[in-house]
Protein backbone atom coordinates (compact mmCIF):
# COMPACT_ATOMS: atom_id res chain seq x y z
CA UNK A 1 0.00 0.00 0.00
CA UNK A 2 1.03 3.49 -0.65
CA UNK A 3 3.02 5.39 1.83
CA UNK A 4 0.69 7.96 2.72
CA UNK A 5 -2.90 7.16 0.60
CA UNK A 6 -4.39 4.22 -1.38
CA UNK A 7 -7.61 6.68 -2.11
CA UNK A 8 -8.54 10.26 -1.50
CA UNK A 9 -11.00 11.41 0.78
CA UNK A 10 -13.79 11.96 -2.15
CA UNK A 11 -12.83 8.30 -3.90
CA UNK A 12 -14.90 5.90 -1.50
CA UNK A 13 -18.16 4.46 -2.83
CA UNK A 14 -20.51 1.74 -1.66
CA UNK A 15 -18.06 -0.35 -3.95
CA UNK A 16 -14.90 -0.31 -1.70
CA UNK A 17 -17.05 -1.53 1.30
CA UNK A 18 -15.36 -4.12 2.87
CA UNK A 19 -11.83 -3.10 1.73
CA UNK A 20 -8.94 -2.16 3.20
CA UNK A 21 -7.65 1.36 2.82
CA UNK A 22 -5.61 4.34 3.38
CA UNK A 23 -6.36 8.05 3.79
CA UNK A 24 -4.63 10.74 4.91
CA UNK A 25 -5.78 14.82 4.95
CA UNK A 26 -6.87 17.18 7.44
CA UNK A 27 -8.69 16.61 10.13
CA UNK A 28 -12.03 18.73 9.26
CA UNK A 29 -13.91 18.16 12.56
CA UNK A 30 -14.07 15.39 15.74
CA UNK A 31 -17.75 14.53 17.38
CA UNK A 32 -17.98 12.62 20.37
CA UNK A 33 -21.20 10.81 20.31
CA UNK A 34 -21.33 9.10 23.13
CA UNK A 35 -17.26 7.93 23.43
CA UNK A 36 -17.47 6.72 19.84
CA UNK A 37 -15.49 9.42 17.85
CA UNK A 38 -16.30 10.39 14.55
CA UNK A 39 -13.74 12.42 12.75
CA UNK A 40 -14.73 13.93 9.22
CA UNK A 41 -10.97 13.51 7.13
CA UNK A 42 -10.73 16.27 4.42
CA UNK A 43 -8.36 17.14 1.21
CA UNK A 44 -8.38 18.71 -1.85
CA UNK A 45 -10.92 16.32 -3.48
CA UNK A 46 -13.64 15.60 -0.33
CA UNK A 47 -14.74 14.32 2.91
CA UNK A 48 -14.43 10.94 4.51
CA UNK A 49 -16.64 10.12 7.90
CA UNK A 50 -14.27 8.16 9.86
CA UNK A 51 -14.83 6.33 12.97
CA UNK A 52 -13.39 5.47 16.24
CA UNK A 53 -14.40 3.39 19.11
CA UNK A 54 -12.84 2.37 22.63
CA UNK A 55 -12.18 -1.18 20.82
CA UNK A 56 -9.38 0.62 17.76
CA UNK A 57 -6.28 0.70 18.99
CA UNK A 58 -6.10 3.47 17.41
CA UNK A 59 -8.87 5.21 20.24
CA UNK A 60 -6.00 6.69 22.19
CA UNK A 61 -4.66 8.63 19.50
CA UNK A 62 -7.62 9.62 18.10
CA UNK A 63 -8.43 11.67 21.74
CA UNK A 64 -5.93 13.69 20.95
CA UNK A 65 -6.66 14.79 17.90
CA UNK A 66 -7.42 18.77 16.83
CA UNK A 67 -8.89 20.36 14.34
CA UNK A 68 -6.16 20.76 10.74
CA UNK A 69 -4.04 18.31 12.00
CA UNK A 70 -2.74 16.10 9.44
CA UNK A 71 -2.92 12.49 9.87
CA UNK A 72 -2.69 8.96 8.39
CA UNK A 73 -5.69 6.35 9.02
CA UNK A 74 -5.85 3.30 7.72
CA UNK A 75 -8.82 1.12 8.39
CA UNK A 76 -11.85 -0.89 6.55
CA UNK A 77 -14.22 0.47 4.78
CA UNK A 78 -18.34 -0.27 6.00
CA UNK A 79 -22.16 1.15 5.17
CA UNK A 80 -23.43 3.74 7.41
CA UNK A 81 -25.81 2.87 9.79
CA UNK A 82 -29.46 2.99 8.35
CA UNK A 83 -30.47 6.74 8.67
CA UNK A 84 -27.33 7.95 9.27
CA UNK A 85 -26.03 8.50 5.04
CA UNK A 86 -25.37 12.44 3.96
CA UNK A 87 -26.73 12.37 0.58
CA UNK A 88 -24.59 15.85 0.26
CA UNK A 89 -21.35 14.17 -0.14
CA UNK A 90 -20.14 11.76 -2.76
CA UNK A 91 -19.04 9.57 -0.07
CA UNK A 92 -21.92 9.55 2.32
CA UNK A 93 -23.05 6.50 1.86
CA UNK A 94 -20.24 4.84 3.90
CA UNK A 95 -17.13 5.59 6.73
CA UNK A 96 -14.19 3.88 7.85
CA UNK A 97 -13.76 1.96 10.86
CA UNK A 98 -10.23 3.08 11.69
CA UNK A 99 -7.36 0.85 12.76
CA UNK A 100 -4.12 2.80 13.22
CA UNK A 101 -3.54 6.57 13.41
CA UNK A 102 -0.34 8.21 12.73
CA UNK A 103 0.20 12.27 13.38
CA UNK A 104 2.12 13.71 10.19
CA UNK A 105 1.37 17.25 11.15
CA UNK A 106 0.12 18.46 14.09
CA UNK A 107 -1.68 21.94 14.29
CA UNK A 108 -1.25 24.87 16.48
CA UNK A 109 -4.36 26.77 17.99
CA UNK A 110 -6.07 28.32 15.25
CA UNK A 111 -6.18 32.19 14.61
CA UNK A 112 -9.19 31.41 12.44
CA UNK A 113 -11.76 28.89 12.13
CA UNK A 114 -11.34 26.54 8.50
CA UNK A 115 -14.51 24.37 9.38
CA UNK A 116 -17.56 26.48 8.37
CA UNK A 117 -18.02 30.44 6.42
CA UNK A 118 -18.40 32.40 9.03
CA UNK A 119 -17.16 35.44 8.61
CA UNK A 120 -13.96 36.83 9.87
CA UNK A 121 -11.87 40.38 10.22
CA UNK A 122 -9.57 40.72 6.30
CA UNK A 123 -6.57 41.47 8.24
CA UNK A 124 -6.48 37.67 9.71
CA UNK A 125 -7.66 35.85 6.91
CA UNK A 126 -4.86 37.92 4.63
CA UNK A 127 -2.08 37.01 6.88
CA UNK A 128 -3.24 33.68 7.42
CA UNK A 129 -4.70 33.20 3.96
CA UNK A 130 -2.98 29.41 3.53
CA UNK A 131 -5.62 28.68 6.39
CA UNK A 132 -8.08 30.20 4.53
CA UNK A 133 -8.07 29.05 1.42
CA UNK A 134 -8.80 25.51 3.18
CA UNK A 135 -12.24 27.25 3.46
CA UNK A 136 -14.55 25.05 1.18
CA UNK A 137 -16.17 28.44 -0.58
CA UNK A 138 -13.01 29.84 -1.22
CA UNK A 139 -11.31 26.81 -2.13
CA UNK A 140 -14.22 26.25 -4.63
CA UNK A 141 -13.53 29.58 -5.91
CA UNK A 142 -10.15 28.64 -6.65
CA UNK A 143 -10.73 26.24 -8.55
CA UNK A 144 -13.74 27.29 -10.36
CA UNK A 145 -11.31 30.26 -11.41
CA UNK A 146 -9.01 27.19 -12.80
CA UNK A 147 -11.33 25.74 -14.92
CA UNK A 148 -12.69 29.09 -16.37
CA UNK A 149 -9.68 29.98 -17.63
CA UNK A 150 -9.00 26.78 -19.04
CA UNK A 151 -12.12 26.93 -20.49
CA UNK A 152 -10.56 30.33 -22.34
CA UNK A 153 -7.98 28.34 -23.34
CA UNK A 154 -10.04 25.92 -24.95
CA UNK A 155 -12.24 28.18 -26.69
CA UNK A 156 -9.78 30.85 -27.66
CA UNK A 157 -7.42 28.05 -29.39
CA UNK A 158 -10.80 26.66 -30.93
CA UNK A 159 -11.20 30.31 -32.39
CA UNK A 160 -7.77 29.64 -34.19
CA UNK A 161 -5.81 31.75 -31.70
CA UNK A 162 -2.28 30.78 -30.55
CA UNK A 163 -1.11 31.63 -26.75
CA UNK A 164 2.32 33.83 -26.93
CA UNK A 165 4.30 35.26 -23.61
CA UNK A 166 5.23 38.58 -24.06
CA UNK A 167 8.20 39.62 -21.34
CA UNK A 168 7.79 40.70 -17.71
CA UNK A 169 10.61 43.19 -17.96
CA UNK A 170 9.99 45.84 -20.15
CA UNK A 171 10.08 50.02 -20.59
CA UNK A 172 8.07 52.31 -18.81
CA UNK A 173 4.82 53.33 -21.12
CA UNK A 174 1.87 55.46 -20.50
CA UNK A 175 -0.97 53.39 -20.32
CA UNK A 176 -2.66 55.57 -17.92
CA UNK A 177 -1.53 54.53 -14.81
CA UNK A 178 1.70 54.06 -12.29
CA UNK A 179 4.35 52.06 -14.09
CA UNK A 180 6.36 49.70 -11.14
CA UNK A 181 9.72 50.34 -11.50
CA UNK A 182 12.32 47.49 -11.14
CA UNK A 183 16.43 49.00 -10.98
CA UNK A 184 18.52 47.46 -12.92
CA UNK A 185 21.92 46.20 -11.50
CA UNK A 186 23.77 46.07 -14.68
CA UNK A 187 22.73 49.57 -16.08
CA UNK A 188 23.11 52.23 -12.85
CA UNK A 189 20.48 54.59 -12.77
CA UNK A 190 18.46 52.94 -15.40
CA UNK A 191 15.05 51.18 -14.59
CA UNK A 192 12.42 48.75 -16.02
CA UNK A 193 9.31 48.87 -15.77
CA UNK A 194 6.53 45.70 -14.96
CA UNK A 195 4.00 45.65 -18.03
CA UNK A 196 1.15 47.90 -17.30
CA UNK A 197 -0.80 45.79 -19.86
CA UNK A 198 1.08 43.61 -22.92
CA UNK A 199 -0.26 46.33 -25.49
CA UNK A 200 2.87 47.33 -27.45
CA UNK A 201 4.69 43.43 -27.60
CA UNK A 202 1.03 42.16 -28.76
CA UNK A 203 0.64 44.98 -31.85
CA UNK A 204 4.91 43.95 -32.48
CA UNK A 205 3.43 40.71 -32.84
CA UNK A 206 1.01 41.76 -35.67
CA UNK A 207 3.95 43.27 -36.97
CA UNK A 208 6.13 40.40 -36.92
CA UNK A 209 2.79 37.96 -38.94
CA UNK A 210 1.58 35.76 -36.45
CA UNK A 211 -1.86 37.19 -37.26
CA UNK A 212 -3.89 35.76 -33.81
CA UNK A 213 -2.34 35.80 -30.76
CA UNK A 214 -3.48 35.73 -26.85
CA UNK A 215 -2.21 34.71 -23.57
CA UNK A 216 -3.93 34.97 -19.45
CA UNK A 217 -1.50 37.97 -19.45
CA UNK A 218 -0.20 39.50 -15.31
CA UNK A 219 -0.43 42.97 -15.68
CA UNK A 220 1.27 45.64 -12.95
CA UNK A 221 -0.17 49.11 -12.11
CA UNK A 222 0.94 50.76 -9.41
CA UNK A 223 -2.65 52.72 -8.64
CA UNK A 224 -4.38 53.98 -5.29
CA UNK A 225 -6.51 50.59 -4.39
CA UNK A 226 -9.88 50.22 -5.87
CA UNK A 227 -13.13 48.24 -5.44
CA UNK A 228 -13.50 46.98 -8.58
CA UNK A 229 -9.65 46.08 -8.92
CA UNK A 230 -7.05 44.17 -6.86
CA UNK A 231 -3.97 46.99 -6.22
CA UNK A 232 -0.69 45.79 -7.66
CA UNK A 233 -1.67 43.22 -10.04
CA UNK A 234 -4.32 41.19 -12.20
CA UNK A 235 -4.78 38.98 -15.07
CA UNK A 236 -6.12 39.50 -18.29
CA UNK A 237 -7.13 37.53 -21.39
CA UNK A 238 -5.24 39.45 -24.00
CA UNK A 239 -5.86 39.38 -27.31
CA UNK A 240 -5.26 40.88 -30.72
CA UNK A 241 -5.80 39.76 -34.58
CA UNK A 242 -4.55 41.30 -37.82
CA UNK A 243 -6.61 42.24 -40.93
CA UNK A 244 -9.53 42.82 -38.66
CA UNK A 245 -12.20 45.44 -38.59
CA UNK A 246 -14.64 45.93 -35.49
CA UNK A 247 -17.03 43.35 -36.49
CA UNK A 248 -14.51 40.80 -36.95
CA UNK A 249 -13.02 41.45 -33.48
CA UNK A 250 -16.84 41.28 -32.22
CA UNK A 251 -17.53 37.87 -34.28
CA UNK A 252 -14.28 35.83 -32.75
CA UNK A 253 -14.73 37.37 -28.82
CA UNK A 254 -18.12 37.41 -28.29
CA UNK A 255 -19.08 33.48 -28.73
CA UNK A 256 -15.54 32.98 -26.25
CA UNK A 257 -17.18 35.00 -23.37
CA UNK A 258 -20.70 33.84 -23.55
CA UNK A 259 -19.71 30.26 -24.04
CA UNK A 260 -17.34 30.57 -20.68
CA UNK A 261 -20.52 32.66 -19.00
CA UNK A 262 -22.94 29.74 -19.90
CA UNK A 263 -20.34 26.74 -19.25
CA UNK A 264 -20.07 28.33 -15.91
CA UNK A 265 -23.68 30.41 -14.90
CA UNK A 266 -24.73 27.37 -13.34
CA UNK A 267 -28.03 27.82 -15.67
CA UNK A 268 -28.50 31.00 -14.86
CA UNK A 269 -29.45 32.88 -18.45
CA UNK A 270 -26.64 34.48 -20.71
CA UNK A 271 -27.35 37.18 -22.86
CA UNK A 272 -27.05 35.72 -26.92
CA UNK A 273 -26.61 38.35 -29.51
CA UNK A 274 -25.28 41.11 -27.41
CA UNK A 275 -26.72 44.58 -28.04
CA UNK A 276 -23.98 47.37 -28.76
CA UNK A 277 -24.86 50.46 -27.38
CA UNK A 278 -23.11 53.79 -28.33
CA UNK A 279 -21.42 55.37 -25.77
CA UNK A 280 -23.54 58.45 -25.76
CA UNK A 281 -26.10 56.71 -25.79
CA UNK A 282 -25.19 54.52 -22.34
CA UNK A 283 -24.67 57.60 -20.47
CA UNK A 284 -28.05 59.36 -21.64
CA UNK A 285 -29.74 55.99 -20.80
CA UNK A 286 -28.24 54.36 -18.08
CA UNK A 287 -25.80 56.79 -16.15
CA UNK A 288 -23.20 54.69 -16.68
CA UNK A 289 -20.35 53.22 -19.74
CA UNK A 290 -20.83 50.22 -18.14
CA UNK A 291 -24.57 49.85 -17.09
CA UNK A 292 -26.10 47.06 -15.43
CA UNK A 293 -28.89 45.64 -17.80
CA UNK A 294 -30.41 43.82 -15.87
CA UNK A 295 -32.13 46.91 -14.35
CA UNK A 296 -35.09 47.65 -16.60
CA UNK A 297 -35.07 51.43 -16.24
CA UNK A 298 -34.11 53.86 -18.72
CA UNK A 299 -33.67 57.21 -18.00
CA UNK A 300 -35.48 60.02 -20.59
CA UNK A 301 -35.14 63.70 -21.33
CA UNK A 302 -37.79 65.72 -20.03
CA UNK A 303 -36.40 69.00 -20.05
CA UNK A 304 -39.49 70.48 -22.55
CA UNK A 305 -41.56 69.54 -19.73
CA UNK A 306 -40.01 71.66 -17.05
CA UNK A 307 -39.37 74.56 -19.52
CA UNK A 308 -41.13 77.92 -18.57
CA UNK A 309 -42.49 75.90 -15.84
CA UNK A 310 -43.88 76.83 -12.72
CA UNK A 311 -41.28 74.81 -10.90
CA UNK A 312 -38.81 77.79 -11.00
CA UNK A 313 -35.26 75.54 -10.45
CA UNK A 314 -35.62 73.65 -13.09
CA UNK A 315 -37.10 76.15 -15.66
CA UNK A 316 -34.11 79.30 -14.19
CA UNK A 317 -31.59 75.93 -15.08
CA UNK A 318 -33.16 75.27 -18.60
CA UNK A 319 -32.62 78.74 -19.81
CA UNK A 320 -28.52 77.48 -20.41
CA UNK A 321 -28.65 75.65 -23.55
CA UNK A 322 -26.21 73.01 -22.17
CA UNK A 323 -28.62 72.07 -18.99
CA UNK A 324 -31.13 69.20 -19.29
CA UNK A 325 -33.85 67.44 -16.80
CA UNK A 326 -33.70 63.47 -17.36
CA UNK A 327 -36.00 61.48 -15.36
CA UNK A 328 -35.52 58.11 -13.95
CA UNK A 329 -38.79 56.35 -14.03
CA UNK A 330 -39.75 53.91 -10.95
CA UNK A 331 -42.73 51.39 -11.43
CA UNK A 332 -44.05 50.50 -8.34
CA UNK A 333 -42.48 53.29 -6.43
CA UNK A 334 -44.71 55.62 -5.87
CA UNK A 335 -45.38 55.92 -1.71
CA UNK A 336 -44.57 58.95 -0.05
CA UNK A 337 -42.24 56.77 2.20
CA UNK A 338 -40.21 55.28 -0.58
CA UNK A 339 -39.64 59.29 -2.01
CA UNK A 340 -39.01 60.71 0.87
CA UNK A 341 -35.72 57.58 1.07
CA UNK A 342 -34.96 58.13 -2.19
CA UNK A 343 -34.42 61.97 -1.64
CA UNK A 344 -32.49 61.10 1.73
CA UNK A 345 -30.68 58.72 0.09
CA UNK A 346 -29.59 61.55 -2.55
CA UNK A 347 -28.51 64.15 0.06
CA UNK A 348 -26.92 61.42 2.01
CA UNK A 349 -24.82 61.56 -1.84
CA UNK A 350 -24.04 65.01 -1.72
CA UNK A 351 -26.78 66.38 -3.71
CA UNK A 352 -29.29 68.70 -2.25
CA UNK A 353 -32.15 66.32 -2.99
CA UNK A 354 -34.03 63.92 -6.00
CA UNK A 355 -37.00 65.67 -6.85
CA UNK A 356 -39.77 63.34 -7.59
CA UNK A 357 -43.72 63.07 -8.93
CA UNK A 358 -46.29 59.79 -7.75
CA UNK A 359 -49.04 59.18 -9.58
CA UNK A 360 -51.96 58.20 -7.65
CA UNK A 361 -55.04 56.28 -8.43
CA UNK A 362 -56.98 57.93 -11.74
CA UNK A 363 -53.61 59.31 -12.48
CA UNK A 364 -53.43 62.41 -11.22
CA UNK A 365 -49.68 63.48 -10.43
CA UNK A 366 -49.22 64.21 -6.84
CA UNK A 367 -45.50 65.24 -5.00
CA UNK A 368 -43.98 69.04 -4.49
CA UNK A 369 -43.20 68.78 -8.40
CA UNK A 370 -46.52 68.04 -9.48
CA UNK A 371 -47.99 70.88 -7.38
CA UNK A 372 -45.86 73.28 -9.35
CA UNK A 373 -45.67 72.45 -12.89
CA UNK A 374 -49.65 71.47 -13.06
CA UNK A 375 -51.55 68.64 -13.83
CA UNK A 376 -51.36 68.81 -17.74
CA UNK A 377 -47.45 68.61 -17.81
CA UNK A 378 -47.64 65.84 -15.11
CA UNK A 379 -49.75 64.06 -17.36
CA UNK A 380 -47.22 64.76 -20.62
CA UNK A 381 -44.58 63.60 -18.07
CA UNK A 382 -46.85 60.20 -17.38
CA UNK A 383 -47.56 59.39 -20.85
CA UNK A 384 -43.71 59.88 -21.70
CA UNK A 385 -42.31 57.41 -19.23
CA UNK A 386 -45.02 55.45 -19.95
CA UNK A 387 -46.41 55.25 -16.42
CA UNK A 388 -49.21 54.24 -14.49
CA UNK A 389 -50.77 54.76 -10.89
CA UNK A 390 -48.63 53.85 -7.65
CA UNK A 391 -45.88 54.48 -9.94
CA UNK A 392 -42.84 57.52 -9.31
CA UNK A 393 -40.37 59.45 -11.41
CA UNK A 394 -37.61 60.70 -10.10
CA UNK A 395 -35.79 64.14 -11.12
CA UNK A 396 -32.13 64.95 -11.83
CA UNK A 397 -31.18 68.28 -13.48
CA UNK A 398 -28.38 70.48 -14.63
CA UNK A 399 -24.98 70.09 -16.87
CA UNK A 400 -25.22 65.91 -18.58
CA UNK A 401 -21.51 65.99 -18.21
CA UNK A 402 -21.49 66.71 -14.41
CA UNK A 403 -24.17 65.02 -13.14
CA UNK A 404 -24.52 62.02 -15.28
CA UNK A 405 -22.71 59.35 -12.82
CA UNK A 406 -25.15 60.72 -9.98
CA UNK A 407 -28.20 59.79 -12.15
CA UNK A 408 -26.38 56.55 -12.87
CA UNK A 409 -26.33 55.75 -9.35
CA UNK A 410 -30.06 56.83 -8.56
CA UNK A 411 -31.08 54.46 -11.40
CA UNK A 412 -29.13 51.78 -9.63
CA UNK A 413 -30.51 52.18 -6.80
CA UNK A 414 -34.06 52.93 -7.64
CA UNK A 415 -33.72 49.24 -9.48
CA UNK A 416 -32.49 47.66 -6.07
CA UNK A 417 -34.93 48.82 -3.78
CA UNK A 418 -38.07 47.85 -5.61
CA UNK A 419 -36.51 44.69 -6.63
CA UNK A 420 -36.83 45.51 -10.33
CA UNK A 421 -33.29 44.37 -10.93
CA UNK A 422 -32.94 40.55 -11.88
CA UNK A 423 -30.35 39.35 -10.44
CA UNK A 424 -30.54 35.58 -11.43
CA UNK A 425 -28.89 36.23 -15.01
CA UNK A 426 -25.40 37.44 -17.04
CA UNK A 427 -26.49 40.57 -19.05
CA UNK A 428 -23.84 41.21 -21.55
CA UNK A 429 -23.10 43.70 -24.25
CA UNK A 430 -20.77 46.07 -26.21
CA UNK A 431 -20.09 49.38 -25.26
CA UNK A 432 -19.45 51.40 -28.72
CA UNK A 433 -18.34 55.15 -30.32
CA UNK A 434 -15.70 56.03 -27.36
CA UNK A 435 -14.75 59.93 -27.96
CA UNK A 436 -11.04 59.57 -28.82
CA UNK A 437 -10.59 62.76 -26.79
CA UNK A 438 -11.45 64.18 -23.49
CA UNK A 439 -10.87 67.54 -21.98
CA UNK A 440 -8.75 67.81 -18.91
CA UNK A 441 -10.14 70.81 -16.60
CA UNK A 442 -7.43 70.36 -14.22
CA UNK A 443 -4.33 70.49 -17.12
CA UNK A 444 -6.68 72.38 -19.58
CA UNK A 445 -5.79 70.74 -22.31
CA UNK A 446 -7.26 67.69 -24.36
CA UNK A 447 -5.93 64.47 -23.44
CA UNK A 448 -6.69 60.59 -24.79
CA UNK A 449 -9.89 59.59 -23.25
CA UNK A 450 -9.43 55.76 -23.60
CA UNK A 451 -6.43 53.77 -24.97
CA UNK A 452 -3.80 56.04 -27.16
CA UNK A 453 -3.29 53.40 -29.52
CA UNK A 454 -6.83 53.25 -31.04
CA UNK A 455 -8.18 54.51 -34.64
CA UNK A 456 -10.13 57.29 -34.51
CA UNK A 457 -13.39 56.81 -37.14
CA UNK A 458 -12.40 59.09 -39.69
CA UNK A 459 -8.42 57.92 -39.74
CA UNK A 460 -6.22 61.10 -40.61
CA UNK A 461 -8.87 63.11 -42.18
CA UNK A 462 -10.71 63.31 -39.14
CA UNK A 463 -7.02 64.14 -36.99
CA UNK A 464 -6.55 66.76 -39.27
CA UNK A 465 -9.89 68.51 -40.15
CA UNK A 466 -12.52 67.78 -37.21
CA UNK A 467 -12.50 69.09 -33.61
CA UNK A 468 -11.14 66.70 -31.90
CA UNK A 469 -13.39 66.30 -28.76
CA UNK A 470 -16.40 65.07 -31.65
CA UNK A 471 -13.77 62.21 -32.59
CA UNK A 472 -14.94 58.88 -32.01
CA UNK A 473 -12.58 55.79 -32.08
CA UNK A 474 -12.62 52.39 -33.14
CA UNK A 475 -12.48 51.51 -29.08
CA UNK A 476 -15.13 49.01 -27.61
CA UNK A 477 -15.82 47.87 -23.98
CA UNK A 478 -17.57 44.63 -22.73
CA UNK A 479 -20.15 44.90 -19.82
CA UNK A 480 -21.52 42.61 -17.67
CA UNK A 481 -23.75 43.12 -14.92
CA UNK A 482 -22.65 46.81 -14.21
CA UNK A 483 -18.90 45.78 -14.55
CA UNK A 484 -16.54 46.56 -17.39
CA UNK A 485 -14.89 42.86 -18.03
CA UNK A 486 -13.14 44.33 -21.47
CA UNK A 487 -11.73 46.50 -23.30
CA UNK A 488 -10.45 46.91 -26.95
CA UNK A 489 -10.26 48.85 -30.02
CA UNK A 490 -8.64 48.37 -33.50
CA UNK A 491 -5.09 49.52 -33.66
CA UNK A 492 -3.93 53.06 -35.48
CA UNK A 493 -1.46 51.81 -37.40
CA UNK A 494 -0.84 54.41 -39.49
CA UNK A 495 2.94 56.57 -38.64
CA UNK A 496 1.50 59.47 -40.21
CA UNK A 497 -2.22 59.06 -37.77
CA UNK A 498 -0.07 57.81 -34.69
CA UNK A 499 2.40 61.06 -34.40
CA UNK A 500 -0.78 63.55 -35.31
CA UNK A 501 -2.78 61.59 -32.45
CA UNK A 502 -0.50 62.33 -30.03
CA UNK A 503 0.08 65.18 -31.30
CA UNK A 504 -3.45 66.60 -30.36
CA UNK A 505 -2.86 65.33 -26.94
CA UNK A 506 0.41 67.48 -26.41
CA UNK A 507 2.85 64.31 -27.51
CA UNK A 508 5.44 65.85 -29.92
CA UNK A 509 7.17 63.58 -32.75
CA UNK A 510 10.35 62.89 -31.09
CA UNK A 511 8.69 61.99 -27.69
CA UNK A 512 6.39 59.56 -29.61
CA UNK A 513 9.77 57.91 -30.93
CA UNK A 514 11.40 57.88 -28.09
CA UNK A 515 8.63 56.76 -25.48
CA UNK A 516 7.18 53.86 -28.55
CA UNK A 517 10.19 53.34 -30.58
CA UNK A 518 9.59 49.72 -31.29
CA UNK A 519 6.05 49.91 -32.34
CA UNK A 520 6.82 53.43 -34.45
CA UNK A 521 9.47 51.59 -36.43
CA UNK A 522 7.66 48.42 -36.52
CA UNK A 523 4.88 50.79 -38.34
CA UNK A 524 7.21 51.88 -41.29
CA UNK A 525 8.19 48.45 -42.56
CA UNK A 526 4.13 47.28 -43.78
CA UNK A 527 1.92 46.74 -40.64
CA UNK A 528 -0.97 44.92 -40.96
CA UNK A 529 -4.97 46.29 -40.11
CA UNK A 530 -5.07 45.06 -36.64
CA UNK A 531 -6.86 44.96 -33.30
CA UNK A 532 -7.90 43.04 -30.28
CA UNK A 533 -9.37 43.62 -26.65
CA UNK A 534 -7.91 42.62 -22.85
CA UNK A 535 -10.73 40.65 -20.76
CA UNK A 536 -10.91 41.15 -16.98
CA UNK A 537 -9.53 37.05 -16.01
CA UNK A 538 -10.38 38.47 -12.11
CA UNK A 539 -13.48 40.16 -12.59
CA UNK A 540 -15.11 37.36 -14.73
CA UNK A 541 -14.10 34.95 -11.57
CA UNK A 542 -15.31 37.37 -9.33
CA UNK A 543 -18.94 37.50 -11.35
CA UNK A 544 -19.06 33.64 -12.19
CA UNK A 545 -18.75 32.69 -8.09
CA UNK A 546 -21.38 35.08 -7.10
CA UNK A 547 -18.86 37.31 -4.88
CA UNK A 548 -18.62 41.41 -5.46
CA UNK A 549 -15.00 41.40 -3.79
CA UNK A 550 -11.82 40.16 -6.02
CA UNK A 551 -10.12 39.07 -2.40
CA UNK A 552 -12.24 36.04 -2.53
CA UNK A 553 -11.06 35.02 -6.20
CA UNK A 554 -7.54 35.53 -6.00
CA UNK A 555 -4.94 32.99 -4.19
CA UNK A 556 -2.56 35.58 -2.24
CA UNK A 557 -4.35 39.24 -2.84
CA UNK A 558 -2.97 42.24 -0.85
CA UNK A 559 -4.98 44.47 1.34
CA UNK A 560 -6.77 47.78 0.67
CA UNK A 561 -3.32 49.08 1.16
CA UNK A 562 -1.68 47.20 -1.00
CA UNK A 563 0.13 45.23 1.48
CA UNK A 564 0.73 41.50 1.60
CA UNK A 565 0.13 40.54 5.23
CA UNK A 566 1.69 36.55 4.81
CA UNK A 567 4.73 37.71 2.43
CA UNK A 568 5.57 41.22 4.54
CA UNK A 569 5.53 42.90 1.22
CA UNK A 570 6.64 45.90 0.44
CA UNK A 571 9.74 45.08 2.39
CA UNK A 572 12.61 47.67 3.58
CA UNK A 573 15.82 46.75 0.98
CA UNK A 574 19.34 45.80 3.03
CA UNK A 575 22.05 48.32 2.59
CA UNK A 576 23.88 45.76 0.30
CA UNK A 577 20.92 45.25 -2.26
CA UNK A 578 20.73 49.05 -2.24
CA UNK A 579 24.64 49.61 -2.55
CA UNK A 580 24.34 46.74 -5.93
CA UNK A 581 21.48 49.01 -6.73
CA UNK A 582 23.41 52.23 -7.05
CA UNK A 583 19.86 53.09 -5.05
CA UNK A 584 19.80 55.64 -1.95
CA UNK A 585 16.23 56.26 -0.60
CA UNK A 586 14.90 59.63 0.33
CA UNK A 587 12.48 59.27 2.83
CA UNK A 588 9.35 61.76 3.13
CA UNK A 589 9.72 63.92 6.26
CA UNK A 590 7.38 62.78 8.94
Amino acid sequence: MHRYRSHTCGALRESNIGETIRLSGWVHRVRDHGGVLFIDLRDHYGLTQCVVDPDSPAFSLAEKLRSEFVVKMDGKVRRRPEGTNNDELATGQVEVYVSEIEVLGPAGDLPLPVFGDQEYPEDIRLKYRFLDLRREKLHQNMMMRVEIIKSMRRRMEGQGFFEFNTPILTASSPEGARDFLVPSRIHPGKFYALPQAPQQYKQLLMMSGFDRYFQIAPCFRDEDPRADRLPGEFYQLDVEMSFVTQDDVFAAMEPVITGVFEEFAKGKPVTKGWRRIPFAEALRKYGSDKPDLRNPIEMQDVSEHFRGSGFKVFARMLEDPKNQVWAIPGKGGGSRAFCDRMNSWAQGEGQPGLGYIMWREGGEGAGPLANNIGPERTAAIRAQLGLNAGDAAFFVAGDPDKFWKFSGLARNKVGEELNLTDKDRFELAWIVDFPMYEYNEEDKKVDFSHNPFSMPQGGLDALKGQDPLTIKAFQYDITCNGYEIASGGIRNHVPEAMVKAFEIAGYGEQEVVDRFGGMYRAFQYGAPPHGGMAAGVDRIVMLLCGTNNLREISLFPMNQQAMDLLMGAPSEATTKQLRELHIRVNLPQK
